[in-house]
């Protein structure tokens, strides 16, 4: 049978999400947990890897077991053997269509900076930090040059593995609430380091070190040498996919 979960997670501890050998990984950590109570190794498949120190809201995985278990004895049993920086929001059996990367049709992720002189303490795992003043609201204007379907290979790191360059950004925002910033992205599909690359650029605008239109002539040349640096991951959060009504999945995330 195939099952869907909904995970929580930070990734101040993790080497990112993807199993490998130099470290600790969530999926990794993940797949040993449900291994341990299907009593039979389980592999999950991911609907979108995270970097090393990014967190995220409800990353939905898929696996398939022939164990007989209840969707609470999955949840609760895959807690009990996870770290503390890990959870299980929810599982519940799904179609044998169901594809946690191929059946989403968006993701969005949340990034958020400090914005004041002296740098976080208490939350300094989860948000960025920049000292200068950043102008939001044109921040906000340049970014929207970004929504479309575009190449977006000026905020594409060179160990990215996706076939092509091309994605559709669907909405994005910068907004500031006292001295945090907090930009929301949503596309179809993001490039390795697509989000914190757009930050990066999005943080020379907001000082006044650019124009607004500079972030659109960064899409249109297609050269990620020429564009700002990539923003610390301590502020990303994956907020989740999006998946079609059909699928059945929490409301949260359907479309």
């Amino acid at each position: 049978m195939r099952y869907a979960l909904g995970i929580e997670y930070d990734g101040s501890e993790f080497l990112g999400w993807q199993r490998h050998s130099n470290g600790p990984t969530v999926q990794a950590a993940v797949e040993a947990a449900l291994s341990f109570v299907a009593h039979a190794p389980v592999t999950v498949v991911c609907s979108g890897r995270t970097d090393s120190g990014v967190h995220a809201a409800c990353q939905v995985v898929h696996f398939e077991s022939e164990a007989t278990r209840t969707d609470r004895a999955w949840v609760l049993g895959t807690n009990t053997r996870l770290p503390g920086g890990i959870r299980v929001l929810w599982c519940q059996a799904v179609a044998n269509e169901f594809h946690a990367r191929y059946s989403a049709r968006a993701r969005s992720y949340r990034y958020r900076i400090l914005n004041r002189t002296i740098p976080p303490a208490m939350q300094r795992h989860y948000l960025s930090w920049e000292r200068l003043p950043l102008n939001a609201p044109a921040m906000d204007r340049a970014a929207q040059a970004l929504v479309g379907e575009h190449d977006f290979s000026a905020f594409r790191t060179a160990q990215c593995q996706a076939k092509h360059p091309m994605r559709n950004l669907q909405g994005i925002s910068v907004r500031r609430e006292d001295e945090v910033l907090t930009i929301n992205v949503q596309a179809n599909a993001f490039l390795h380091h697509m989000v914190r690359n757009i930050v990066g650029s999005l943080i020379e605008v907001g000082r006044g070190e650019r124009a607004e239109a500079w972030l659109g002539e960064l899409l249109a040349g297609r050269d990620r040498t020429v564009a700002g640096p990539t923003a610390p991951a301590e502020g990303l959060v994956f907020l989740g996919p999006k998946y079609p009504a059909e699928w059945g999945l929490p409301q949260e995330l359907s479309l």
